[in-house]
């Protein structure tokens, strides 16, 4: 193998070695802040390798595997994500004192899965990062058993995902098989010029195994109808493990999705173009009308993340009648922007919580203003970015979104955006109008008022100032998405 494989597979051999050296200090010495300090430690050095590698020359590391601007963003949002989990789950967890150690172990697992994914254009590759992510979250949302919940709380949300991933899984897996059995390939670039020499008759087996892969995908990903282990899994989990789920485990998928169907030329077969509509507006839809009847911080945030990977999909589609290149920069670009107001808005109820009692209650933010300005700040900020106000992130996001749609002429999609948006803007302000309101004078040992870690200060101060700063000045970093695209 060359030094410059090598180089390029250093992500992923750093990751690797960091959870055998989690796992073997902590067989040797049960210490929390030493495994988090350990865990951050490589989750950093990974992250930072990129400098080392040169991604404008694509690079094919075996059949499994590609290098290039496109796969390394993506895996550094995957590190990025860990890193902002780690931070969070030190004080989440240091009064429980139940074994934290493993913990750290499979957060490191299912970020090198996500990195896997990212760097994907072969179904092998593919299938095995979804599943090293899955597998981590089969243990880690029944992680610990929560003293403040029902007992069984966690594990009944693992179970749930654990059977309902399987069965999602297993019907991707299916799909594989099928379009292999026909195209005789499972490498992404491979397939567009295998289906189209394909006998016509055969065709229909060949979409029969998109759609398949496309169910797959659309449960990991909480789309409707798809959705329903979503919120259940999300109020159970604890609340870092939470953050795991609505980020890395999203942006290593969309990732490889965007990949494929670009690669793969499928959206040749006009029914998946139709398919992922439907799935877009029943998910823009329903995932904001569902968030309206909540009062728990998690769930609103559940069905909010359905209603955002719907709005993503818009651009995703439109790649079927835009240029390539425009729709993996919106899309790039908007799934940053939810990475970051999801990991923002995570640290705020995870920095009021632990593991004995995590207050994610719309009543417990009554007061948040007066009682912890700079919690109140973060979480306004990740609000107003989540409903598209101008000034963050979320507006140039929708910005985009807007454009690429114009482009497609998908002015469906576009009618179910407008009315999401509106009918998210309603939820979003009624969190903040909660926080600003006076406080519950019955209020006793406030955790508003409770000293926490750097490392959480500072994953949030870097959420809002990465907000604000996209929101403001987003010409260097739509320039980076711009070479990215051309990966493609």
């Amino acid at each position: 193998m060359s030094s410059a494989a090598l180089i390029d597979l250093l992500q992923l051999i750093l990751l690797t070695i960091t959870t055998v050296v989690v796992m073997v200090v902590a067989g040797f010495k049960r210490d929390h802040g030493l495994i988090n300090a350990v865990t951050q430690s490589g989750l950093m050095a990974a992250l930072f390798v990129f400098v080392f590698i040169e991604p404008t020359t694509p690079l094919q590391v075996t059949p499994l595997l590609i290098f290039d601007e496109y796969s390394l963003f993506f895996a550094n949002l995957s590190i990025i994500g860990g890193i902002g989990v780690s931070a969070m789950a030190y004080p989440y967890f240091e009064k429980h004192h139940q074994y934290n150690e493993e913990f750290y172990m499979l957060v490191l697992c299912g970020t090198l899965g996500g990195v896997v994914m990212a760097a994907s254009n072969h179904f092998v590759s593919f299938f095995i990062g979804m599943e090293l992510v899955s597998i981590s979250l089969y243990a880690l949302i029944a992680y610990p058993l929560h003293n403040a919940k029902p007992a069984k709380a966690p594990l009944e949300a693992a179970v749930k995902y654990l059977i309902m991933s399987g069965i999602a899984s297993a019907v991707l897996l299916f799909g594989m098989a099928l379009v292999y059995a026909m195209a005789g390939s499972f490498e992404f670039r491979a397939l567009a010029a295998a289906t189209s020499a394909v006998e016509a008759g055969y065709q229909p087996v060949i979409l029969v195994g998109y759609l398949l892969m496309l169910a797959g995908v659309a449960f990991k990903l909480s789309l409707v109808p798809f959705h329903m282990w979503t919120p259940d899994v999300y109020e159970g989990a604890p609340l870092p493990v939470t953050a795991f789920l609505a980020t890395v485990s999203k942006a290593g998928m969309i990732a490889v999705a965007m990949r494929l169907l670009l690669n793969a030329q499928a959206f040749n077969f006009g029914e998946i173009t139709v398919v992922l509509s439907l799935l877009a507006a029943a998910s823009m839809l329903f995932g904001n009308l569902l968030a309206l009847m909540q009062s728990n911080i998690k769930r609103m945030l559940a069905y909010s993340s359905i209603a955002h990977l719907g709005y993503l999909l818009v651009v995703v589609i439109a790649a079927a009648a835009v240029p390539d290149l425009l729709s993996v920069e919106g899309m790039s670009y908007y799934m940053s922007a939810y990475f970051l107001m999801s990991l923002g808005g995570f640290a705020v109820v995870s920095a009021l919580s632990t593991a004995e009692k995590e207050l994610d209650h719309l009543l417990d933010f009554q007061g948040l203003f007066w009682r912890n300005p700079w919690l109140a700040a973060v979480m306004i900020t990740v609000l107003l970015s989540l409903a598209g106000i101008p000034l963050t992130a979320g507006f140039i996001g929708k910005f985009y979104i807007f454009t690429t749609g114009v482009e497609g002429q998908l002015w469906f999609l576009l009618t179910m955006l407008i009315i999401g948006s509106a009918i998210g803007l309603y939820y979003y302000l009624r969190l903040i109008y909660t926080m600003l309101q006076d406080p519950n004078p019955a209020l006793r040992d406030d955790p508003a008022k409770q000293s926490l870690p750097a490392g959480l200060h500072l994953v949030m101060a870097a959420m809002v100032l990465a907000i604000l700063y996209l929101g403001v000045y987003p010409t260097p970093f739509i320039e980076t998405l711009q070479s990215l695209a051309g990966a493609f």
